[in-house]
């Protein structure tokens, strides 16, 4: 066990204390790394979306300029509304968030279900056109590796994350940096070296458009461009990064959200349009086992007065290395914003509550482990092909966009036509709306039948499991409402009317009890042991432990709740006992694992009353599945193995639901 923790401590680092207050400091991200840890994913889409635009425009790529302009714009569009998000909603959430408050339970949920599979399917698509990007260079015959390789990395980056979100940042920090600064500088130098070609360039472009609305008309050339348009939506995802993790950013949260998504439209806008103008200013073409960018970066390095080659060689290897190394930081972003969705959907009974948790390292350890589970198979059924991936991501991004300005419409709408600018605030919601939706509605008519109808059919299948979750959840917590009105009603009285405190004796026989918030579970266990050792038991103890979670973690209000909860349901007990005449004290603790903390205050208190028992409730159900044994936590028999493995005792009391 030692060497077990040891190892533990040694790959996932020390465990950090939830309550100290620098604790949270120390883990909150400024704007720049936020944008390295949130915007890699936007950035990221650099590599495969301008090329799906450019591939969708066939022999019309003439016409690409209108497509860089109508990208550049569109990514500020999308980023103006979200940061109407990032104020409206400053503890995080975003999309999720958004469809629950202003569009309903239900809209939430099939918003909350799409991110879940659109950050899953970020995980696969960024490791995925990683290996692409590094293959590459290799000879034809590595490619066999190349599905095994990505796979390895998502293991890596689980055990990354698994650390820390911090510490997988800045781990990932210089490739981020090595990315933006050779490809912007490629970019520029590409554009620069063929300057004198752009007035031509242009100058057929209007000719092309010309010619093809004489010949077909301007609605055909409307349908080219929104079809090549709507295909490249891929280059937009990742813009929602930010809002759903507002609370991971550092204070002032809302100012450090702006900041941050301004980084991003101005990098990604520069970088997708600067490609897509590359690939038209040096004709790319499609060369097989190689991305468009590969081809066109090839050309530009190959222009360059070096003479040797083997230079000019190992500058195309270190760009696309830092093309793919930048696919696995945005990898890092379904890392980051998947347990995060998880967390915020588990807080509204949709998904198990275990999806709330922290680790030790203040980690969402379930989330991360789901989300690497989740893009590992999705990896390995599509053979990592960043086509097919394409597709599937592009769906469920645009349907959570489309849901969460709706809701933005609806909210300027309805509820705050009273506020200053509230007209501009509208028509810029409803300008991402439009575009949104529309570009939803062309992918999903365009490719559903190309793999489409898998996102819808995953999509669905998550909607219907949490369905089930919620239904279930409802359902017991009505029963321990009805519980707690049966064996624990409200107190009339003042504790401060008891006149006497019976006083405790450290070598009576003592029942230590592990009670939780609903005081109805906690009054059967009190009342099964006065039942069965009626009279015997001289003190009574009762240990409740907080846990901090991932919603408490990150917001103070939230954390002063789950103290107010605890102490109210301590006193409870303990004023309980005081007016039967019963010697009573309770202690609390708090921390990311109630299991460790709980095992820790009971050892403790069964030390100072050497004849003592612990007692602890546990809800069985009459129809027992490793379904139920997944949507509740296991604390007391957790705790009750702690202690035995001390040597302690511990009886646990069934509650039948």
């Amino acid at each position: 066990m030692a060497t077990v923790a040891r190892l533990k401590a040694l790959i996932l680092g020390r465990a950090r204390d939830p309550l100290r207050a620098d604790t949270r400091r120390h883990m909150a991200l400024v704007a720049f790394l936020a944008w390295v840890g949130l915007g890699a994913d936007g950035l990221s889409s650099a590599c495969y979306g301008p090329e799906e635009a450019f591939r969708a425009l066939g022999d019309h790529t003439h016409l690409a300029p209108y497509l860089a302009l109508a990208m550049a714009a569109t990514v500020f569009v999308i980023a103006l509304a979200y940061n109407q998000v990032i104020e409206l909603f400053p503890s995080g959430g975003g999309g999720y968030k958004v469809a629950t408050q202003l569009l309903g339970a239900r809209a939430g949920l099939l918003s909350g279900a799409a991110l879940l599979v659109d950050y899953a399917l970020t995980i696969a698509i960024s490791v995925a056109s990683g290996a692409d990007a590094v293959f590459s260079l290799l000879p034809v015959g590595a490619l066999g590796f190349k599905l095994i390789t990505a796979a390895a990395l998502v293991c890596l980056l689980t055990v990354l994350n698994l650390r820390g979100i911090k510490e997988s940042i800045t781990v990932l920090l210089p490739i981020f940096l090595g990315f933006f600064v050779s490809h912007a500088y490629l970019i520029a130098q590409g554009i620069h070296a063929h300057r004198e070609d752009i007035p031509r360039l242009f100058d057929a472009m209007v000719a092309e458009t010309h010619s093809i609305s004489l010949e077909h008309g301007w609605l055909f050339i409307a349908a080219i461009l929104l079809r090549a348009y709507s295909l490249g939506g891929g280059t937009y995802t990742g813009l929602e990064a930010v809002s759903n993790n507002v609370n991971m950013l550092a204070e002032p949260r809302v100012s450090t959200g702006r900041y941050t998504m301004l980084y991003m439209a101005l990098s990604l806008s520069f970088t997708a349009g600067g490609i897509i103008l590359l690939y038209l200013l040096w004709e790319a073409r499609p060369v097989p086992g190689q991305t468009l960018n590969a081809v066109v970066f090839a050309s530009i390095i190959e222009s360059w007065a070096i003479p040797e080659p083997w230079v000019r060689e190992a500058l195309l290897i270190g760009v696309l290395a830092c093309e793919a190394g930048l696919l696995l930081v945005a990898a890092n972003t379904g890392f980051l914003g998947g347990p995060a969705v998880l967390a915020n959907m588990a807080a509204d009974s949709w998904v198990p509550h275990q999806f709330r948790s922290l680790s030790v390292r203040l980690v969402t350890q379930n989330g991360v482990l789901l989300m690497g589970l989740a893009a590992l198979a999705i990896l390995l059924g599509t053979d990592g092909d960043v086509g097919i991936l394409v597709v599937l991501y592009s769906i469920n991004v645009f349907l959570t966009f489309t849901l969460s300005l709706a809701g933005l419409v609806k909210h300027w709408w309805m509820y705050r036509r009273d506020e200053r600018h509230w007209g501009r605030r509208l028509l810029l919601a409803l300008a991402g709306l439009l575009v949104t939706s529309s570009i939803l509605a062309v992918t999903f008519v365009v490719k559903f039948t190309d793999g489409g109808w898998l996102t819808v059919l995953i999509t669905a299948v998550v909607v219907i499991v949490c369905m089930f979750v919620h239904r279930h959840y409802l359902e017991v917590a009505v029963e321990l409402e009805g519980v707690e009105r049966r064996l624990a009603p409200a107190q009339v009285e003042d504790p401060d009317d008891i006149k006497t405190v019976p006083p405790l004796d450290p070598l009576a026989p003592t029942a230590v009890f592990l009670v939780e918030a609903n005081r109805g579970v906690g009054m059967h266990t009190l009342l099964w042991v006065q039942r069965m050792f009626p009279g015997h038991y001289k003190n009574f103890v009762f240990l409740c432990a907080g846990e901090v979670d991932a919603q408490s973690f990150y917001g103070q209000a939230a954390l002063q709740s789950l103290r107010y909860r605890i102490e109210n349901t301590l006193r409870y007990f303990t004023v309980y006992c005081h007016r039967h005449g019963l010697a009573a004290t309770a202690r609390s603790a708090y921390g990311a694992d109630p299991s460790a903390e709980l095992e820790r205050l009971a050892a403790v208190a069964m030390d100072e009353f050497p004849h003592s028992l612990c007692f602890a409730a546990k809800l069985v159900f009459e129809r027992e599945s490793w379904l139920t044994r997944v949507l509740h936590n296991q604390t007391a028999s957790s705790v009750q193995r702690l202690l035995n493995l001390q040597g302690r005792s511990m009886v646990i009391i069934p509650l039948k639901l």
